[in-house]
């Protein structure tokens, strides 16, 4: 790993599309990443114009395709903005010349924001969640969902007491979907997959940055796409949540960002961090490998 040992957990300062072009190829796990939205952070990052948007994003994205392995997966955090009363469409133009360049648009998750304050528009009601869109460079790449299973829940109780007979075969869909269940198949069962709508509070570590999101956020997606030794960049890395959350779950990180205020604060923060990790392992030396990451899972979940 010495081709990128000086960009290794570091948060360096530029823009990510120069920065990026001093890293070899094929040299990044994971990307995770909440660029500027459309005519957002115009007071810390200038803005940029919805029209202009796909224009700015994809020199970037070239490099981002150029970094990640061909296993990797690029996790892109992005909303549409509204501009004169509808919604604009950077963002569906923005997957299509993504595809255009190479990228396989594999999937689509939503971040639910379950406490989002109430608000009245008089022709919309308040967004509540945000996109994270799934890129990858090729159909088949890395992917852990054990690590990012759930609880089963208590429907489980009542609903597997008592069994039908279609229960327990594949009961095919009644509308010829072509889709069915075999309901049997979770008894006994703890856990299961999730969906891929996430239920996130926003409470996050904010310290006047114009725009984050909580730590539990990247956490999830370094879990299911990365194994610990792993590198995880965010090229817009802003008070350094990514950075925090990979290296908390035993991941190597790079970070950058093109504001000078927020370069600072984030490598203040992960100094804190690797401070407490630093304590932690020398006041427990004899931690076994599955102690260490139940950890670091206990601490991205305190810190959420």
């Amino acid at each position: 790993m010495g081709y990128e040992m000086d960009y290794l957990n570091r948060i360096l300062l530029g823009d990510c599309e120069e920065v990026l072009k001093d890293l070899p190829d094929n040299c990044v796990d994971l990307i995770f990443t909440s660029p500027p939205y459309a005519d957002q952070r115009q007071k810390t990052y200038g803005g940029v114009p919805p029209d202009r948007y796909v224009e700015w994003f994809m020199p970037k994205a070239a490099q981002f395709w150029r970094v990640l392995k061909p296993t990797g997966t690029f996790i892109l955090n992005i909303k549409e903005k509204v501009v004169d009363g509808e919604r604009h469409t950077y963002v569906i133009n923005l997957i299509l010349e993504m595809r255009k360049q190479g990228w396989r648009w594999t999937e689509e998750f939503i971040w639910h924001k379950k406490n989002s304050y109430p608000g009245k528009w008089p022709n919309r009601f308040r967004d509540n969640w945000e996109r994270l869109i799934q890129f990858n460079k090729q159909r088949t790449f890395k992917m852990y969902q054990e690590a990012v299973m759930v609880p089963v829940g208590d429907w489980s109780k009542e609903r597997l007491a008592k069994l039908s007979e279609t229960d327990r075969v594949r009961d095919e869909s009644k509308v010829g979907s072509g889709f069915g269940k075999n309901v049997s198949n979770w008894l006994g069962r703890q856990m299961v997959y999730p969906t891929n709508v996430l239920h996130m509070a926003t409470e996050c570590y904010n310290r006047n940055h114009s725009a984050t999101f909580p730590i539990a956020l990247p956490t999830w997606f370094i879990k299911l796409f990365t194994d610990i030794g792993d590198v995880v960049l965010d090229p817009f890395v802003g008070s350094g949540t990514t950075a925090v959350a990979a290296a908390r779950l035993g991941r190597y990180y790079i970070g950058i960002d093109i504001n000078e205020q927020y370069v600072q604060l984030a490598r203040e923060r992960l100094s804190s961090v690797q401070m407490q990790l630093l304590t932690l392992a020398e006041s427990r030396p004899s931690y076994s490998a599955d102690e260490r990451q139940d950890a670091q899972d206990e601490g991205a979940h305190e810190t959420s």
